[in-house]
Parts: structure tokens; C-alpha cells; sequence
């Protein structure tokens, strides 16, 4: 049975429901002032967390709050959110400009125009489907993508990998890199640093990773991650699909992945800090996620970075040292 829709609040009225359920608000002007600019409902999803856990179902919140949580925990908790959503975003960003790199030179040296070709891929890849979506991006592209439009007017015809992979987004290279055969994919991670010591793996761990590289999930689960962070939508707490480690546990960085799967954000960070350092020599951003989360978020009340999937004695492991 549903139930009528919510009726509308004023953000007076929300800071008086707020205040009568236990949530503590030092100075209420401020708090109105975060309720106008962020949203009632936005920020609920930061202070769920600090409501008292209810007996059924497992998993769900009463409507009244921990005793001593604050208000200004719940917009510290936001704000490291959104520093967390910010630095993703900048480390996707080069992890994303290098595989368009490694993809656009592994089919460049087949042909400019290979990726037109659907025998230069698996058989299970929807080609057709993949082209349809390239080809409205670049229809897109022409009215403000400097590279197509110089092409164009110098060259005129279809664009070269090298110039496509400019307007591609990153799920339209990482379904290329699915499609790819297994070969091509092994070589384009090593050329990231990925080098998996198969002989560490169970016969059947190593037959799948032989026949689809296990970055291929990787890159669906920092995809999901960087449209996640893209529409501001919560990061610290979120579950994502599952991706196996045993393979990438084998590299030697990794090896601080979960065992078994990830599928929180930490294993992520794990990723995209070993990834950066082959791509980025000299990068400090994994040192900013630490900080990031050992001077924002480990200071929280009730807060614990567990709940993003970090294990415990986490800051000691090689992947977070200079």
C-alpha cells in the first residue's frame, strides 16, 4: 500500500523536528542556512547514520537520534563526502586519459579505423550497439570538440582512434577494453602496471582471468563510481557491484585489497593509488586520501573508516607509505 506524499516542510519546521529527535544544533542559524543551501533531503542521508539503530528490520534506523550526535557531524561527515567525491573524480580523470591512451594505441597500430571493424573483437561484443552510442557522441562533438572539427575540416571522413578516443567517456572506453581479446587486454594492464603471477591463482581463478582480464570489472566498478561522485550522490557509505581481488592481490600493491571481493570504496582507493603511481610518477594522491580520511573522518563521532571497507591496521600497509 503506498502511502501520500510527504507533506512540504519549511526549513524552520525542519530544524524544529531535527532538534525534538535528539539531534543536537549548536547554532541553529547556521543549521537553517546548510538546510537552504544542501536540502533536507540531501542531508539525510549524512545523518541516517547517526539515528538509532532499530531491532527489525536488521539494517534500519529509528527516527530518533544517538545521543550526543550533532548537527555539525552530520555537515563535517558532507563535507568529507564531497572532498572524497572531488579527489576521485581528479584521479579518474588521468586513469581515464591513460587507458584512452593505451586502447588508442593498441588499435592504431592495427589500423586507424580498426575499432570500425568488429573481427578486431570478441564475438560477444555488441559492436553494433557500441558504434550506434560513439556515433552520437561524435555527432555531438563536432559543434564544440576543437580535435573533430580540425580533422574535419583538414581530413573530412571517419576519425582515426586517436582522435576518437578524445570524445569517448569513460564507460565507452572501458566497454571497448571489454571487447577487446583477452591478449590485448593483458597487454594494455601491463602497459598500466598490472602484472598478475597467474601461478599464484586456483585453476579456475586462473582460467577467467585468462579469458577476460579481471580489470575489465575494475573499470566497470570506477565507472560506476566516477558517475556516482559525478552526480554528487553519497561515496563514504555506498555499496558497489562486487569485483573479485584474488587476481590483483597478486600484484604487489594490491596485496592490500580485501580478500576475496571489494565492494566498497576502499578497494577502489586501493586501485586507482597503485594505478596513479605507474601513470603519475611522483603523485601525491593517495597521501591525500590518507589525510583525507585520518584528519575529516576518523575524527567523527560514531564514525569508523570500516564502513567504507578499510581494514583494520590499514595505515600501515605499503600502498598508504610515501
Amino acid at each position: 500500500m503506498n502511502h501520500p506524499v510527504k507533506a512540504f516542510s519549511t526549513v524552520e519546521d525542519q530544524v524544529k523536528l531535527l532538534r525534538s529527535r535528539g539531534l543536537e544544533l549548536d547554532d541553529e542559524a547556521q543549521a537553517s542556512q546548510w538546510l537552504r543551501s544542501i536540502g533536507y533531503y540531501r542531508l539525510s542521508g549524512y545523518w541516517y547514520p547517526y539515528r538509532q539503530p532499530a531491532s527489525a528490520p536488521q539494517g534500519s534506523r529509528k527516527d530518533v537520534f544517538i545521543p550526543g550526535s550533532s548537527f555539525n557531524d552530520v555537515i563535517r561527515l558532507y563535507e568529507f563526502d564531497r572532498k572524497l567525491r572531488t579527489l576521485i573524480h581528479d584521479g579518474i580523470e588521468r586513469i581515464e586519459v591513460a587507458m584512452r591512451a593505451q586502447v588508442s594505441a593498441y588499435l592504431g597500430k592495427i589500423s586507424p579505423l580498426a575499432y570500425q571493424d568488429p573481427t578486431n573483437f570478441r564475438p560477444s561484443f555488441d559492436h553494433k550497439r557500441w558504434a550506434d552510442i560513439v556515433n552520437k557522441r561524435v555527432n555531438r562533438a563536432r559543434t564544440h570538440s576543437e580535435p573533430v572539427r580540425h580533422h574535419d575540416q583538414k581530413y573530412g571522413g571517419s576519425l582515426p582512434i586517436w582522435v576518437l578516443t578524445e570524445v569517448l567517456d569513460f564507460a565507452d572506453v572501458s566497454r571497448l577494453f571489454e571487447g577487446l581479446p583477452a591478449a590485448a587486454q593483458w597487454r594494455i594492464a601491463g602497459e598500466l602496471g598490472i602484472h598478475i603471477d597467474t601461478s599464484s591463482l586456483s585453476r579456475s581463478q586462473r582460467a577467467r582471468a585468462k579469458k577476460l582480464h579481471p580489470m575489465v570489472r575494475w573499470l566497470e566498478q570506477l565507472t560506476v563510481l566516477r558517475n556516482t561522485g559525478a552526480h554528487h550522490s553519497r561515496l563514504w557509505n555506498r555499496n558497489f557491484v562486487p569485483v573479485a581481488t584474488a587476481a590483483l592481490r597478486t600484484v604487489e600493491d594490491p596485496q592490500a585489497l580485501p580478500e576475496g571481493e571489494s565492494k566498497r570504496v576502499y578497494g577502489a582507493l586501493v586501485l586507482m593509488t597503485f594505478l596513479l603511481r605507474h601513470i603519475s610518477p611522483g603523485t601525491t594522491w593517495g597521501l591525500k586520501a590518507c589525510d583525507l580520511v585520518e584528519e575529516s573522518f576518523q575524527a567523527l563521532s560514531y564514525r569508523s573508516p570500516q564502513e567504507m571497507g578499510f581494514p583494520a591496521g590499514w595505515r600501515s600497509l605499503p600502498i598508504w607509505t610515501p
